[in-house]
């Protein structure tokens, strides 16, 4: 197996890119590049996936969206994390801890 389900990882994609804004603004297809490389090429995610996350989390305050321009000129749509988003960032982390711990107790290699 090369690549993780979406299924497996669909309760995970807001704190992905929650992570990926940390570190300041970005625009969908850096995010979407930046997935992929940090996973080694074994999660690439889809653009109608990624587009419906940017305005869950921002109907729910996790992230801002402004208009901006690239070096070329060409308008991008950037976004930004709030204070909000950052207590969710933390909060699913402290939930992926328990839940990776259930999940091990169920997993073994045979």
């Amino acid at each position: 197996m090369n690549t993780i389900s979406s299924d497996v990882i669909r309760g995970y994609i807001d704190t992905i890119i929650l992570f990926l804004l940390l570190n300041g603004p970005s625009y969908g297809y850096a995010i979407s590049k930046e997935i992929r490389e940090k996973s080694d090429d074994k999660y690439v995610i889809k653009e109608t996936t990624l587009y419906s996350a940017f305005s869950r989390m921002q109907k729910n305050g996790y992230i801002q969206s402004y208009a901006g321009q690239a070096e070329n000129g060409k308008k991008r749509t950037y976004y930004t994390i709030t204070d909000e988003g950052r207590r969710h960032y933390r909060d699913k982390c402290e939930e992926w801890v328990l839940t990776k711990d259930v999940i091990e107790r169920f997993i073994t290699e045979e």
